[in-house]
């Protein structure tokens, strides 16, 4: 059997890791009876957004990279669609695997089925209800097309079956990203806290490393086109940090580099690296990520991975979004994460609960760690009984 995994970006590397391990640990026993690929298109490209996450996830180099780089959503998925089909060609692969959401498995899901080849998708079924995330629209193409509908939760499941997808295509195997937080706890938990400061800070701030210890510091990323594109959004969330959040305990903040873009040509960049109490970081590294999660009193995000992360971890998570993808992770449901947009009431109000909270790990159903041999005893059982 010849299996093709395409990843594209930084949420598919801490996906993707688990998988191919299950893997290798099958061929351990089984003769190398599966010959698997990896493709990287190349939608985050540079070190900081690709490269240290395949290190630090002992992910093996790319088998092929298409270079795709950035661009708009059409450029990605068109540019993605006509490299990836040439691989495909050339490779004859029995499935092709993809991973989330990102543009990368729109056009590669799409590029499987014109080519007549089995569709994998692991992570399938989150659904936002929200179209103006591309991620939306991602997740529903690649969900109708694929054979093999891996879910991360029941939720996940019956969103599918809601859609009319039938059964025999949906597996609930549980949520793989936990299965590589299980796996590098012990690596991420003797990092300092220090060292990932002094390694990754941008400059900015008098606060003394002395003073950020375990449970006194609030951490954030920010991210998405709905909370840093716009200054009438951007400004406010970023007032709310320096003028409260700094104001009880020091705030990392990972920027990330359309983050940057936008505070600096809004006029906000320079107040922010001057502010003593307010530490800003490069993207990191998965491991120093899933350190500071370890130990912070507190999670400002929009990123769906940390709401995950948060509930396993028991880290009170404000989630700066509308809707999620993953209602599993919320509080009603069991989990660690409020959704409060980007309206500043509504986060003053649950921020101040949260500091009142201690941490309380929750662990949803499959949510074990071991997802990954379950994804691809899926596919096994697929090309067995088909």
């Amino acid at each position: 059997m010849k299996i093709i995994s395409v990843v594209g970006a930084r949420p598919n590397f801490m996906k993707i890791a688990p998988f191919i391990k299950a893997i290798d640990d099958y061929n351990a026993l089984n003769n190398n009876s599966i010959e698997h690929l990896l493709v990287h298109t190349g939608q985050h490209y540079d070190d900081r957004m690709s490269r240290s996450f395949f290190e630090q996830l002992e992910i093996p180099a790319a088998d092929i990279n298409l270079g795709i780089g950035s661009g708009s959503h059409a450029e990605q998925v068109g540019q993605t669609m006509i490299a990836f089909e040439k691989v495909v060609k050339m490779e004859k692969p029995d499935w092709v695997v993809v991973v989330g959401d990102v543009n990368a498995i729109l056009a590669c899901s799409v590029t499987a089925k014109k080519e007549h080849v089995l569709c994998c998708h692991i992570e399938a079924g989150l659904r936002s209800g929200d179209m103006d995330m591309p991620e939306e629209i991602n997740r529903l193409v690649a969900d109708r097309l694929s054979d093999l509908l891996l879910t991360p939760d029941t939720i996940s499941s019956e969103n599918l079956r809601k859609e009319g997808l039938a059964d025999d295509k949906i597996v609930f195997t549980g949520n793989i990203m936990i299965d590589t937080l299980e796996r590098n706890r012990v690596k991420a938990s003797v990092l300092k806290i220090e060292d990932i400061i002094k390694n990754n800070r941008i400059g900015g701030g008098s606060k003394s490393l002395l003073e950020i210890k375990s449970e006194n510091f609030a951490l954030m990323t920010l991210h998405r086109p709905s909370n840093v594109d716009s200054k009438e959004v951007l400004e406010p969330i970023v007032r709310f940090m320096l003028d409260e959040v700094c104001r009880d305990m020091p705030l990392l903040w990972t920027v990330h580099p359309r983050t940057r873009k936008m505070l600096e040509s809004f006029g906000l960049w320079e107040e922010i690296m001057s502010h003593e109490n307010l530490i800003p970081l490069e993207p990191l590294g998965y491991l120093e990520m899933l350190k500071l999660n370890m130990h912070t009193k507190i999670i400002l995000t929009d990123s769906g991975g940390l709401q995950e992360e948060c509930t396993v971890l028991g880290t009170p998570c404000l989630t700066l979004r509308w809707n999620t993808e993953r209602p599993v992770t919320l509080i009603e449901h069991g989990g660690a994460s409020v959704l409060v947009g980007n309206n500043i009431n509504r986060i003053r109000e649950e921020y101040q609960k949260a500091l009142l909270k201690a941490r309380k790990p929750v662990r949803p159903e499959l949510w074990d760690g071991k997802t990954a041999g379950r994804c691809l005893g899926a596919i096994l059982d697929y090309k067995i009984t088909t």
